[in-house]
């Protein structure tokens, strides 16, 4: 039985694509159909009690849900991009949870409020775009003595990359911070990450954006 990631087309989905493909994991891809929201019915529910994406069904069966749980299973089990030392190792969960807990809820906001949200409610929208560029200068500053977040390259990175490379999605800038945009370059790079940005789908922004758009009316239900 082969890996089975039930994915789509964003960055939490990205973020375990791009990991199988770092790690060099064969896997399978189930594409999830939010216009129909796919995500909600009863066999998904069965797999993910949240009703989100990704998924991951493990060689052995063993099932997983939220894209945090999925990258720490998935770098123990290749022995990869999740140091062994108790600091190393705490060093980059740090970082997966600042992600978990900040970068993608604010961006997320950012993105409903901004995109999706019915009613243009500027103090709402200003609001999550301030939190997003702080979080934004808080990666800057750890930036300016790290390559990568934290420290070699991790897991961490894996989970922020597709989050903060759509930073416009979200109606932010970067031009004021450097060292960000040197990460988001190099990182960008690396051709297992360009490999798992393309699933489940090839990357045309264009496309992207059109089929979000025509989305917008299910990703508020």
């Amino acid at each position: 039985m082969a890996i089975k990631l039930y994915t789509a087309a964003t960055p939490n989905g990205w973020k375990i694509s791009i990991a199988l493909e770092e790690m060099g994991l064969p896997y399978e891809v189930r594409v999830i159909d939010f216009a129909s929201q796919e995500q909600k019915a009863d066999w998904y529910i069965k797999l993910n009690p949240n009703g989100r994406i990704p998924t991951l069904v493990d060689e052995d069966g063993f099932t997983l849900f939220e894209s945090g749980a999925i990258l720490i299973h998935l770098a123990e089990k290749s022995g990869k991009f999740l140091p062994r030392d108790v600091h190393g190792r705490s060093r980059v969960i740090q970082w997966l949870m600042f992600q978990m807990s900040g970068i993608g809820p604010m961006m997320g906001q950012a993105n409903v409020f901004l995109r999706y949200f019915p009613e243009k409610i500027p103090p709402v929208i200003e609001r999550y775009q301030r939190e997003v560029t702080r979080l934004f200068g808080i990666l800057d500053r750890q930036l300016a003595s790290h390559e990568y977040i934290a420290g070699e390259y991790s897991i961490a990175d894996m989970a922020l990359w597709p989050w903060v490379s759509g930073y416009e999605w979200s109606g932010v800038g970067i031009d004021e911070f450097p060292r960000l945009q040197r990460w988001l370059a190099g990182v960008g790079a690396r051709p297992a990450v360009q490999a798992g940005r393309d699933v489940p789908i090839k990357r045309d922004r264009a496309a992207e954006i059109e089929q979000a758009m025509k989305a917008a009316p299910k990703m508020l239900a």
